[in-house]
């Protein structure tokens, strides 16, 4: 495996969900050139399953300015495991909270770019209750039935990447026979 060497590296932003940095690195080919890195917290995505429907959420995403139809998601505060990570977010954005977590994997959100990881949880036996999040007036919970996802997903309603990753990962496991 060829790997870059860093040289030097600094902070050019810092803010309350991120920070970008700039590494000056010799390449494996003995050049030098510089990389532009967004560091953010590791997240979990949660596939949450309640009866024969999988709870997304919609919500609008200034960056792409337009609402979009995702997993829960959200970041590992400073000292919480990502399991007691999905617990708080679920019940944040959905006001459900989760009896049964369950690992499925995890991935790389940008890694051309960024260093967030995200851990995909499978969450079961949903307990219902209310909404703990401050700006929850902007999330909207859209029950999918699971025999709809592939078609949301091929037909573009889904279109973020770690609702579409999280979300083919929970059918191969329901393929392989779990679930």
């Amino acid at each position: 495996m060829t790997e870059e060497r860093t040289l030097s590296s600094h902070f050019v932003y810092k803010g309350r969900a991120l920070r970008l940095r700039i590494d000056a690195v010799e390449t494996a080919g003995g050049r030098d050139s510089r990389r532009e890195i967004v560091e953010h917290e590791d997240c979990v995505a949660i596939i949450a399953v309640n009866g024969d429907s999988i709870l997304l959420v919609r919500q609008f995403r200034k960056p792409v300015e337009q609402e979009l139809l995702e997993i829960p998601a959200g970041g590992i505060n400073p000292g919480e495991s990502p399991e007691e990570a999905v617990s708080r977010e679920l019940r944040e954005e959905t006001g459900y909270l989760p009896q049964k977590i369950e690992r499925l994997g995890g991935f790389y959100s940008i890694p051309g770019y960024g260093t967030e990881y995200l851990y995909l949880y499978l969450a079961t036996d949903l307990t219902p209750g209310r909404l703990f999040a401050e700006d929850t007036e902007s999330i909207s919970v859209v029950p999918v039935p699971v025999n709809q996802i592939l078609d949301l997903i091929a037909s573009g309603n889904i279109c973020d990447a770690k609702s579409i990753a999280g979300l083919l990962t929970f059918q191969e496991y329901l393929k392989r026979g779990n679930g």
